[in-house]
């Protein structure tokens, strides 16, 4: 069925034109005559009436729409009793296929109960018909879970031939999965129809009910498949379909923590990687499964990068913008320095996408910041060619943080355990300085000025270029001299350093002493010149 596989939207077809595939106003009247087109709408609305008039004008009661489609499948399809009976009784044919396949037998097992089912059959439907897609009673029935339909064609015409595969290789037991009718799994089984084959797709009755979320009925296939295969359960529960996802992944990406607890119980392998190298953490963490990632987590899932795995769960949730995934894939300490099929650390990624939120989680959980993509480029440099502001001066933060804090390591001295903050810093607290330095870099900076500073206190000249690539013209020197000195800012406040006493005495250092004292009067609201806050 072309664009119509979902009964419903055939369905919706019948008894809703306005939403069938061609919405235009009398579009699937437009080759029927008037009385026709009367007799359609009649069916449609349950008017009997109508159609006992249009019966005394000799209208054709088989008279098809442009979509092939008669009075009687209206009539079937809307459960409408009387005017499938009248229409019976006048000898309307039962056996028309519309344009899809459809036959009234197919619309009676899908919306109909079993008495007009019956009534169908008694004027010879073909028990046998399918649609297009090789869907025939059976299937829709089940599909739709008409268990007393499904009763009545298997015990009653004992047609058990009609659970066959269609055109996609599915029985009716899968379709019952998939759709997860826990009565109509419960009368397959009863009925002997209960099957573990694969459809087209590789896919068994499990693969549907873990895909969708069906944690009763995934039970109860879960037994049955245990039961039925006689000591080699973990085999039938990590079957894989054609692209090598188990039914245990389905759950997973799915985001039904129910079916994959389920799963995992009974046996199933939470690390099967499918055949373009996802594993189950990869599409929970791709389709922002929180609770799944946190099960597998727990579950001991294996975090460890594999050779066969194109792009990390860490690169997955960054791409999709999973802040809160990004932030427990850290805390299981999964890698931060793995490489995706662009060669890309997960910082590389954050800071082409300009993630401010994620950058931070990447540095302060203390990922590599000297990693190069396959260009040699670092995250840094990234940054800085993209007009990435903030996140530029961030990583610079880090670089110089931890450079620090390695020396003080190495040196056996103290390391301060703050929290750790390397964003653009909004507090009330430093409102005072920020202020200063601003108006230290925008009134009385001159060209290169902050070039000094930066080399006094041993920016690399990665990071000044890193610095000069975001603003040009002949006044972006106040600019970059202010990003350097709240970079610097950052820094003195973690490592506990007094950053007025600082800043004054490096001034003073390189020649710029009376710029010394105004910052110093500024920063402290102390417009004595004569008081200085250097002891």
């Amino acid at each position: 069925m072309k664009g119509l596989r979902d009964p419903k939207n055939i369905l919706s077809g019948f008894l809703h034109p306005s939403k069938s595939e061609d919405t235009r106003e009398g579009a699937t009247h437009e080759i029927l005559l008037r009385n026709e087109i009367l007799l359609h709408n009649a069916a449609k609305n349950n008017n009997l009436e109508v159609m006992e008039q249009l019966l005394k004008e000799n209208v054709n009661l088989n008279a098809k729409n442009n979509l092939k489609r008669t009075a009687l499948h209206f009539a079937v399809a809307g459960n409408y009793h009387q005017v499938v009976e009248f229409l019976l009784k006048n000898q309307a044919q039962v056996n028309i296929a519309d344009q899809h396949g459809l036959m009234t037998i197919h619309l009676a097992a899908w919306n109909a109960d079993l008495n007009i089912m019956v009534m169908l059959i008694k004027a010879g439907a073909n028990q046998k018909a399918t649609n297009e897609d090789g869907m025939n009673a059976l299937h829709f029935a089940a599909q739709n879970n008409k268990d007393a339909i499904v009763m009545y064609l298997v015990k009653d015409l004992e047609l058990q031939h009609l659970n066959k595969p269609d055109k996609k290789g599915r029985k009716p037991f899968h379709l019952a999965a998939e759709k997860g009718h826990l009565q109509m799994i419960n009368t397959l089984i009863e009925l002997e129809l209960f099957t573990s084959e694969k459809d087209l797709d590789g896919n068994t009755a499990l693969h549907h009910a873990a895909k969708n979320g069906h944690s009763e009925v995934l039970q109860i296939l879960i037994n049955k498949f245990q039961n039925n295969e006689e000591g080699n359960t973990v085999n039938i529960l990590d079957e894989q379909n054609e692209n090598g996802e188990t039914a245990f992944y389905m759950a997973a990406e799915g985001g039904h923590e129910k079916c994959a607890e389920q799963l995992r119980d009974a046996g199933s392998d939470i690390n099967i990687s499918t055949r373009d190298g996802s594993s189950p953490l990869h599409a929970a963490a791709e389709n922002g499964h929180l609770s799944v990632v946190k099960f597998l987590i727990r579950k001991d899932v294996d975090i460890t990068p594999k050779p066969e795995h194109k792009n990390s769960p860490l690169h997955r949730a960054i791409k999709n913008d999973h802040c809160d995934i990004v932030n427990i894939l850290l805390e299981a300490n999964i890698d931060t320095n793995t490489l995706d099929q662009r060669q890309q650390t997960p910082l590389h990624l954050a800071a082409d996408l300009r993630n401010i939120e994620m950058v931070e989680m990447l540095l302060k959980a203390g990922c590599d910041l000297d990693a190069v993509d396959k260009q040699g480029k670092s995250a840094l440099t990234v940054a800085s060619r993209s007009n990435h502001t903030l996140i530029v001066d961030m990583i610079i933060k880090a670089q110089r943080y931890y450079t620090w804090r390695k020396d003080r390591i190495t040196t056996g001295q103290e390391v301060y355990e703050d929290v750790l903050s390397f964003k653009q810093d909004h507090s009330v607290q430093t409102s005072l300085i920020r202020s200063a330095l601003w108006n230290l870099s925008y009134n009385r900076f001159k060209p290169h000025e902050w070039k000094k500073l930066a080399h006094v206190w041993e920016f690399t000249e990665a990071q000044i270029k890193a610095i000069e690539d975001q603003w040009t013209g002949n006044k972006s020197y106040k600019e970059h001299g202010n990003r350097l000195l709240l970079i610097w800012l950052n820094g003195v406040l973690l490592s506990h350093q007094n950053p007025v006493k600082q800043l004054y005495e490096d001034l003073v250092r390189i020649g710029y002493p009376q710029l010394a004292e105004s910052f110093r009067s500024e920063s402290t609201g102390d417009t004595d010149s004569k008081k200085c806050i250097v002891s």
